[in-house]
């Protein structure tokens, strides 16, 4: 995978981060962006910094209404077994509205149609209801726990294919 798109769902746009905006983002210069209040989140500077660093697709800004509310990415590309493994976060004052699994749907099914994916994975801290909940809702499924002891979800692309639809909906 070579470069995200841009998607849709009912009420976001997830924009593709260019490399330009992704290094601004973490050197802490947004004054090419509209950012909404509470973005970039705390995770935002980690979660691009990684793409920054070793030059992979850095993922989508989450769009509501032309203003970043969030951020959706990869830990980098699938790995032999065709797995990849997503992040994702929103600012706090548009968490438990509804978006996150809109965003977790619209990126996981477009990644599950790319060629070398097979399954998308997530991890979270157990405590964290509220990011299990939009993994369950998009039929992502406990699949463990890590070294650190954070819930790892993951989803599989079904054994005849995937074919996601084109809203981005689950």
């Amino acid at each position: 995978m070579s470069s995200f798109v841009q998607l849709s769902t009912p009420n976001l746009t997830l924009l593709p981060f260019d490399a330009q905006t992704a290094r601004a983002v973490v050197n802490g210069d947004l004054s090419s962006l509209s950012p909404a209040e509470g973005w970039p989140h705390e995770d935002t500077v980690d979660g691009l910094s990684g793409a920054v660093k070793y030059g992979w697709p850095a993922g989508w800004m989450v769009m509501l209404e032309g203003k970043i509310i969030g951020d959706c990415g990869t830990h980098g590309p699938a790995n032999s077994d065709g797995v990849i493994e997503i992040g994702y976060g929103l600012a706090a004052p548009f968490r438990g509205r509804g978006f996150g699994t809109e965003l977790v749907g619209a990126a996981s099914q477009w990644l599950l149609g790319q060629p070398d994916v097979r399954a998308v994975i997530a991890t979270t801290l157990v405590a964290n209801v509220a990011s299990r909940r939009v993994l369950e809702k998009n039929a992502f499924v406990l699949s463990g726990f890590d070294d650190e002891g954070q819930a790892v979800y993951r989803l599989s692309a079904p054994s005849g294919g995937w074919s996601p639809s084109h809203d981005g909906t689950p």
